[in-house]
This record gives C-alpha cells, structure tokens and sequence, in this order.
C-alpha cells in the first residue's frame, strides 16, 4: 500500500465534523483509501452505491434505506444518489455526531448546487488526487511550507537525468499506472478509463445522452493545457455553440479531468489578463489524449506545456496536506509581463513560481519574478525557477532556480533547516 499523506487530514476531519466528503476522481484510490480506514483506524460499516440493488434501493426510498445504517457508515459513491443527502441532513440535525458518515464521490460536490446546499455547513469536503510524486516516492513533500519559510535555499544539489523526469510526468499519478511499465499497456487504460467517464458519469451527472464530441473535445483541451482560456477559439475548434461548449466543459470540471488556475486580482494599478488557465488533473492523461510518449518527445513547446501541468498539480496535491493554507493563481498583465504560477497565503504574502524545460538557468529567466517583486512590494516573499537541471542557485535577495525534484523531495523534516 502507497500511504495517501491526506490520511492524517480525513482523520481529523472525522474527529470534529459529522459529515466528511471524500471526492475526486475516478480511480485515485477513494474506495481503496477508505475501506482501509474502516478497517484500522475509523471503524465503520462500508456500503458502495455502485452495486445496483444499493442504488435501487437508496433511490426508491433513501430515508428507509439510512434509518437501517446504525453507527459510523462510508458512502461510496454517493453522488449517484441524491437524494440521500436530505436525509443525512435530518439525521446530522437530529444528532450531531462526529465521523457519522464517510462519503465518497467522482463528482465536485461543490459544483452539484443540491448537493451543495444540503449539506451546507455540516460536512468538510476533501479531494484526493492520483499520487503525489512524493506518495510514489514514499515521502511527504514539505516544499510549500519550506517556501514560505524565511530561510529557505532549496536542497542540495539532486543527481537525476531529466529523462527520467520526463518518464515519470509521461506515466502520470494515477494508482494503476504504477504497475504497467509497458506504454501500449497504459494506453489501453486510458482509453477505457476517458471513455468510462465520458459514457457513464459525465451522462449520469447531466441527465443526457448523446455527448459524442466530449472525446474529441478533451483531446482539444488537452492540446492546450496551461493557455487561457478562449471559449471563442474552441468554439471555432469544435464547431459548437459558446453556450453548450461551456456547459460540457463545466461537466469536464465536475468529474475532476479538468481544473483551471485562476488570474490572480490584486488591487495593483496595472491592467491584469483575467482569463484562467487551462490545467488537466494528470499529465498521464494529457500524455495519452496528444498521443505521444513524453519522454521521447521532441517538441519544446508541448514539454513546457506538460511540466507547467505536472507542477501546477503537484501544488494542488501538496496544499491539501500542507500547514499553510495557500491558493494557486497564475499572473499575466496586458503588457505581456507574467508569471507561470502564484502561490498566496492567508496573510496575502506571494510565492511566484516560474517553470522552465531547460537544463541550464539564466538571468532573464527571472524577469517576471522581478517585475512581480516590484509590483508586489512587501508580498512579494520569494520568487523560484523550476528547471530540469540538478544544481540549487541563488539569484538574489529571494530569488532561487531549483531542480523540478525540489517539488517533491523538500520533506516536511527540512522546515526547521
């Protein structure tokens, strides 16, 4: 078993809520990770609603069905009904116990306004991803809070051959690619994994058949993964109507293959792009949709695009574990002056990633984080260039490059360094 470093976080969860939310999407690992807890440590009775006489019977009559659940009870898949959550809110307000029920779901509860609403205010929602690089590896990944630390050089220098780099971003996160090593194997995955999604869930959560162009309209998305978004050009690309292309976009987002990292707003004086950025949850799966072997690959473009993914997401991973509680934005005047990604935290300090596929490092590869620390002023607290070489350098009063490693291999035991 692979430890999922948001174990620790569920179980606090449990500890104080009455109804916690476990959701993500498909194949991350939701129902391995909580029938493990079930058996060790949170005790509770296991009921997947993706057997069908469970579904029958919590959709034909879900108060009956949860007035038979005594003690602590995992929902499986519970967005595939419901009507459950009306009663779990009846018996939540009737006895508020803590960890009394342990759902899971492949859709964003957040983006199911019913769902939503239910529950409001009596349930804590957390997302599992597919593995960390740092879960593969079997540490916690600390470079979040070691960032926003005020002494913070990076580790020392990492020996890895950006090959294997490129091999490991190629074969993505998810649990089941971490035991096909052949390429034609994990294709075959992926190719029954999108069109599982595309033909059941995505159908489910929209109530509609007939969603022909989403495989092609993915693949479209996949090619454009880290540009802002220009519904305008898609709907150019795809030959649909603005109106529809963000409806299914908007299901895309709901099953967890699509993210997008918003423009981050100050309230600076200069004219700021608003547009977000295009992320998929995988770069596995971004692989497979463009068709291509990424360590192999020869195109620049397509290999910035997929290690501006890769650590995009890794972030994401890292905020739902990490002390400091932090947000992703990305950073673009009109002006053309930007910045791959931000980081913010609860007192409005920002960390500016820039992320670059070269092997070496220069000055003006630090143009945008000097131009964002003059923006900034006081917020500005460190600006780092990810870079595929090995070597830790200092660049100035808070401005480091870093090998892409240091993501994942700045542990949780170096923040008092």
């Amino acid at each position: 078993m692979i430890s999922r470093h948001i174990t620790s976080s569920i179980l606090e969860s449990l500890a104080d809520t009455p109804v916690v939310f476990l959701n993500g999407a498909r194949q991350t690992g939701k129902s391995f990770l909580v029938k493990w807890l079930a058996s060790e440590a949170h005790p509770a009775r296991y009921i997947t609603l993706d057997d069908i006489g469970v579904l029958a019977a919590a959709r034909e009559d879900p108060s009956g069905f949860l007035a038979g659940l005594d003690g602590p009870v995992i929902l499986d898949e519970v967005q595939r009904a419901p009507e459950l959550f009306l009663g779990i809110k009846n018996l939540v307000d009737r006895d508020r116990q803590s960890g009394r029920f342990l759902l899971t779901g492949s859709a964003d509860v957040l983006l199911l306004p019913r769902l939503a609403e239910s529950l409001a205010g009596r349930m804590e929602i957390l997302t599992l991803w597919p593995f960390s690089q740092g879960e593969i590896e079997g540490r916690k990944e600390g470079f979040i809070d070691a960032a926003f630390s005020e002494e913070f050089s990076g580790p020392t220098e990492l020996r890895e051959e950006r090959g294997d780099l490129l091999s490991s971003i190629g074969t993505g996160g998810y649990p089941e690619m971490q035991t096909r090593t052949a390429q034609s194997r994990r294709e075959a995955w992926f190719e029954s994994y999108v069109t599982s999604i595309l033909q059941r869930d995505v159908r489910d959560i929209a109530q509609i058949e007939g969603l022909m162009v989403l495989p092609r309209l993915l693949a479209l998305l996949a090619a454009r993964s880290t540009a802002l978004v220009s519904y305008a050009e898609l709907a150019r690309s795809t030959g649909l109507p603005q109106s529809t292309l963000k409806r299914y976009v908007a299901l895309l987002e709901t099953t967890f293959l699509l993210q997008f990292l918003p423009a981050w707003s100050g309230n600076l004086s200069k004219r700021l792009v608003k547009s977000s950025k295009l992320v998929l949850n995988d770069t596995g799966l971004v692989a497979h949709l463009l068709g291509t072997e990424v360590a192999k690959s020869a195109r620049p473009e397509m290999i910035g695009r997929l290690l501006e993914n890769f650590v995009v997401m890794e972030l994401r991973k890292q905020a739902t574990w990490s002390r400091r509680r932090v947000r992703l934005y990305h950073f673009r005047t009109h002006a053309g002056r930007e910045v791959d990604i931000l980081l913010e935290d609860a007192e409005g300090r920002i960390i500016g990633l820039e992320i670059k596929a070269a092997t070496t490092v220069r000055g003006d590869d630090f143009r945008g984080l000097r131009g964002l620390a003059e923006d900034l002023g006081d917020r500005f607290h460190r600006g780092v260039v990810l870079y595929t070489g090995v070597e830790s350098i200092p660049f100035g009063q808070r401005l480091h490059a870093l090998p892409m490693q240091a993501l994942w291999r700045t542990s949780v035991a170096e923040l008092d360094m």
